[in-house]
């Protein structure tokens, strides 16, 4: 992937999603550094509330001390509405009314104007529609917005400065949605979706699916029905999406696919074109990073919508380098001497951190060192940028790892492994980040989606003093940030009278107003040009601006893993025989030629015409 866990080397793999679940929930809140067990999510919902408990508040003081006046019903059941949208909670009339502060008759009249100048929204709760739940309509929401600003400028001019721009009270004293171009929340669907059992979505068990998986019940709010989310690591993923291709009828609605699969599924027919769900054009795919669109794409067609594009890149401590008097390493070279400068194993700090677990996670690295030293793993033809992935569904490839580029990249881990861990050939997505945020490696390759593991967690030597660099290259290479991730796309053996509740959770599920909630409930992925643009997303991590200035100079690219179908063999060949050269196993050389040998034996000619 892209931020993913191999089976092989993963302690949680063989166990429980549940266990999965509940470790990376745990893991998500202890980075976050919130005292007393309360959640990311948590505390952001508590933010979120903060200036609608101030004007309750202050309604109430001033109905109960100034003896004429009159409560304002249309007020309190406005606020009320926007408290049970942003808790995920279910409003009835009967509740809202009850709020109301005035008597019945009065409250059912002023409930009425409300829905007469279309500030509520009316959602059937039965078949027979005989029962509503209540919900603020677009336009109570966008009043909202711009009184949270009014409100933030008011009590700031007669009270002083509230805080910096980073206080927590922020997000909800309108620096969240008041700001110019700010995302607004998540839509209210008028009709809930008819779908029987609900929308059934198979995912990766990362941190931003569990992000997901927290907010489950907004999500729910918002479509109108049950979401249920089955998780697992990234080598179980591929098996089970490849089963369910084989049943007569898929299992599940919506399902996550990593970027490299993506010519592989669409060859099989796993995923179904996009183009034969729903609209394309209404994503607005120009919003998209366009190396992560482009990756979701094989023969022409969208097979998946991005919800993740997370580069690779390298976490280096900023206060480590300069102590040492050393600049941030942006070649091979640069990086393995401070990888041997700042390597003490016996202060108990080592030099680096990366995956160099046997099978997926090394495969991966191998793929990557290759595009560090200008040359993707397939003969890619060369353009501007660097390489054309445009035609691979033609099949005219080969594989390309004994070069001199392979030799180059071979070398390099080998030289690395000299300032790396002692565990690091049995290090892989997780392991070689959380040792990172504890303070035991000085620099790491990861990818964003892990920087919670120290960005939220204050009590993390790296915390607040991480750079982020796309990988170091060798010479004459361009600077490359390999993107990883995970992309929606829908089962090609869906039974059909699923597909447009299917085709609508998963426009949603990667709409702004989504991404920008995983953002703000502790993600550190963004698939989206407009959410790195949120004032609000920019505040909650400098990764969010270093990886859009990595996209505009393009440096996010996604050849140095192609999305062939025989993608998944090479890099499990690739990890295999890199794993020998490091154990010592066999020399560079045989492992090129082994590796070479084994790949070539996948690629299926292309029939001659």
């Amino acid at each position: 992937m892209s931020g993913s866990m191999s089976s092989k080397s993963t302690k949680y793999t063989e166990g429980s999603v549940q266990a999965l679940s509940e470790r990376i929930d745990t893991s998500v809140n202890a980075m976050a550094g919130h005292k007393h067990g309360v959640s990311v999510s948590q505390s952001v919902h508590a933010e979120m509330l903060t200036v609608l408990s101030f004007l309750e508040d202050l309604c109430g003081e001033v109905e109960d001390t100034i003896e004429l006046a009159s409560t304002d019903a249309h007020l309190r059941m406005a606020l009320h509405l926007l408290q049970g949208h942003f808790e995920a909670r279910t409003v009835t009339p009967t509740s809202l009314i009850g709020a109301s502060g005035v008597p019945y008759a009065t409250a059912n009249r002023r409930m009425k104007d409300m829905m007469k100048a279309g500030l509520i929204d009316q959602r059937p709760r039965t078949k027979t529609r005989k029962s509503f739940s209540l919900h603020p309509s677009d336009k109570l929401l966008s009043q909202w917005v711009q009184l949270s600003g009014r409100v933030q400028r008011i009590a700031e001019g007669h009270f002083g400065g509230l805080g910096s721009a980073t206080n927590p009270q922020d997000y909800y004293f309108g620096g969240s949605y008041a700001a110019a171009h700010s995302i607004p929340p998540l839509p209210i669907r008028s009709e809930p979706l008819r779908v029987s059992g609900g929308i059934r979505v198979l995912v990766h068990g990362d941190p931003t699916f569990m992000v997901m998986e927290n907010l489950k019940r907004q999500f729910e709010q918002s479509i109108g029905t049950q979401i249920s989310q089955r998780a697992f690591s990234i080598d179980r993923l591929r098996d089970e999406a490849l089963r369910n291709a084989d049943r007569p009828t898929s299992r599940y609605d919506i399902i996550a696919v990593d970027l490299p699969w993506i010519g592989e599924f669409a060859d099989r027919g796993v995923l179904m074109p996009l183009e034969d769900a729903f609209d394309v054009a209404a994503l607005d795919p120009a919003d998209f990073h366009t190396a992560g669109w482009k990756a979701t794409h094989w023969g022409g067609r969208a097979f998946a919508v991005p919800a993740q594009t997370t580069p690779e890149l390298l976490f280096y401590r900023r206060d480590l380098l300069a102590a040492a008097g050393l600049e941030p390493p942006a070649t091979t070279d640069a990086l393995l001497q401070a990888a041997r400068t700042l390597h003490q194993p016996q202060r108990g700090l080592y030099g680096i951190g990366w995956n160099a677990a046997r099978g997926t996670a090394l495969g991966h690295t191998v793929l990557m060192t290759m595009a560090d030293f200008g040359q993707p793993i397939l003969n890619l033809p060369e353009v501007a940028g660097g390489f054309d992935t445009d035609r691979l569904a033609d099949r005219d490839y080969r594989v390309t790892i004994d070069t001199d580029a392979g030799l180059q990249a071979a070398e390099f881990l080998r030289e690395l492994l000299s300032y790396s861990p002692p565990d690091i050939l049995s290090m892989s997505w997780y392991e070689r980040v959380r040792p990172y945020a504890q303070g035991k490696i000085a620099m790491a390759y990861g990818y964003t989606l892990l920087a919670p593991y120290f960005e939220l967690d204050e009590t993390s030597p790296a915390y607040g003093q991480t750079g982020y660099l796309p990988h170091p290259v060798g010479p004459g290479a361009t600077a490359v940030a390999p993107i990883g991730g995970y992309a929606l796309g829908i089962p090609s053996n869906l039974a059909p009278e699923r597909l447009p509740a299917a085709a609508e959770a998963l426009t949603l599920f990667t709409s702004p107003e989504a991404q920008k909630l995983f953002v703000q409930n502790g993600s550190r992925t963004n698939a989206r040009y407009s959410v790195a643009a949120d004032p609000d997303v920019r505040r909650a991590s400098p990764i969010f601006e270093a990886v859009d200035g990595m996209s505009w100079r393009d440096e996010l690219q996604f050849w140095p893993r192609p999305p062939v179908p025989e993608i998944a063999g090479i890099i499990q060949i690739c990890g295999e025989e890199f794993h020998d050269m490091l154990r010592g196993i066999q020399n560079p050389r045989d492992a090129l030629r082994r590796a070479q040998d084994r790949a070539d034996a996948l690629i299926t000619p292309r029939p001659k015409t």
